[in-house]
């Protein structure tokens, strides 16, 4: 039997009703989250709610829950499940109510919702490496907020799907942003070069602990725009995200990147990012 997060309660997962009026369902008025799960731990979990609290407010949603109160019933949720490896994900909508574009009052109640995936990591990508394409990015322009408004990400992302790639590397104009649902990277001469986060990108989670990463490994990280023609003549490409981790890119429209494996940085990056997972292994 399977669970679901329905606003406060645990649920068997058939029995969650949404209203099709549901503004989540019609307008996409809302936000999500998904957290990495690992022998049953969150990773960065703290930080997931704390964005997921950031999203809300910039598009003036009301969390009917305390930070500490969504974080017991994500836990739960977790156990409940016996989830082992895979995710959480949870969402909330601004409810359901007569469709109208204006918010409705103050009365009508957010709906919460969450399930988990189970699922092992990708350690073939990880070790081998992948293709990806360019896509022009036309998503709207507040990237930084994680709603639920994803048509221009799920485009991009089946463009490249149907190309046998892995990610769409998005850009705006020639200025290289981010994936359909990953940050990029790239290394070149000792150096790791990634869009600022600013409202063209989301701050990745996975993106903030790889900064650290970086700096623990003495990679000098440069925060600035590159162009397409910049990305194809890195040494090296990364992209992230809570199911990429620390993914290289060795192919790009069947440009070979770098010696065409991952290279000695990533793996670095590699190194440094697993030993902050909650594994058996490690003492964290």
């Amino acid at each position: 039997m399977a669970y679901s997060l329905w606003n406060d309660q645990i649920v068997e997962e058939g029995s969650i009703v949404i209203s099709p009026e549901d503004r989540g369902y019609q307008f996409g008025d809302g936000i999500y989250e998904v957290i990495k799960v690992y022998n049953g731990n969150m990773f960065t979990a703290q930080e997931h709610i704390d964005r997921f609290y950031a999203s809300a407010e910039k598009i003036r949603l009301v969390i009917p829950y305390t930070k500490d109160v969504l974080h017991k019933l994500l836990h739960e949720l977790i156990e409940k499940n016996n989830l082992d490896t895979g995710h959480v994900y949870f969402q909330i909508t601004r409810g359901a109510n007569a469709r109208n574009h204006v918010f409705p009052d103050a009365s009508v109640p957010a709906v919460l919702t969450g399930n988990v995936k189970e699922g092992e990591r990708a350690y073939e990508n990880f070790e081998k490496g992948v293709k990806a394409t360019f896509v022009e990015d036309i998503r709207w322009l507040r990237c930084d907020i994680k709603s639920l408004n994803l048509l221009g990400a799920v485009l991009a992302k089946q463009e490249a799907a149907e190309k046998g790639c892995y990610e769409a590397i998005l850009h705006r104009g020639d200025i290289v942003t981010e994936c359909s649902s990953a940050n990029v990277y790239g290394i070149k001469d000792g150096k790791l070069y990634t869009h600022p986060a600013n409202n063209f990108i989301l701050n990745g989670i996975t993106r903030q602990v790889i900064l650290k990463c970086a700096e623990e490994i003495n990679l000098p990280v440069v925060e600035e725009p590159m162009t397409k023609a910049d990305l194809l003549t890195m040494d090296e490409i990364i992209v992230s995200s809570v199911s990429s981790e620390v993914t290289p890119v060795v192919d790009v429209d069947g440009n070979q990147i770098g010696a065409g494996v991952p290279g000695e940085w990533t793996r670095q990056l590699q190194q440094a990012f697993e030993a902050k997972l909650p594994l058996s292994s490690n003492t964290k």
